[in-house]
Formats: structure tokens, sequence, C-alpha cells
């Protein structure tokens, strides 16, 4: 859980996934197009997989990927970041983190 937590806040904007993940793709592309440059951490390149796998369920993440971080508090999965995103909250949440205004 340590190792989630310093790599959840090294950045302002972290997200968690693996590479077969559609949904984690998505919420990657969110971002960019937010014009949000993440922090993605792929985890099954990591030899702690299931770890990281275990501690994020354990943060309160509703799966494991993708998990996505700001300011290195715990936002959630897809559903909650799209829930975000459509009623207008995500973006005042991730303006500090933004190459270019919005």
């Amino acid at each position: 859980m340590d190792k989630v937590m310093r790599m959840s806040s090294e950045r302002g904007v972290v997200i968690f996934t693996k590479s077969s993940c559609c949904l984690c793709y998505a919420v990657q592309i969110l971002f960019r197009d937010l014009r949000v440059q993440p922090t993605i951490y792929e985890i099954d390149t990591d030899p702690d997989c299931r770890e990281i796998e275990k501690a994020l369920l354990r943060i309160g993440c509703s799966t494991a990927v993708p998990a996505v971080f700001v300011g290195g508090k715990l936002v959630g999965s897809t559903n909650e970041v799209m829930s975000l995103h459509l009623s207008g909250s995500l973006v005042p949440l991730i303006r500090p983190y933004q190459s270019l205004p919005y």
C-alpha cells in the first residue's frame, strides 16, 4: 500500500492502468482531451502487480484499474471519473494540472 500511496502522490494526475484495459485507455484519452498529461502506471508491467491491485482495492477503488488520483487523492475508477465529468465537476478538480486553460 505504501508503494501505491507514494506513486499516486508523485504527480498531479496519476492513473493506474493495465495495457490491455480498454476502459483505462478511454480514461487516459479523456484526460488528454481535457489538456492534462497524466502519469500512467501500467501495473501489468510491474513485478508487484498483484500487490498493487490489492492495495488499490483496499484504498477504495471499485475496480483495480483504472484507478485515478488527482493531487494524491483517489478520485476513483471509470464510473466515478465519468460521473464527475458529466456533472461538470471534473474540470475544476483538474484545472491546476491542465497545460492550457480549458
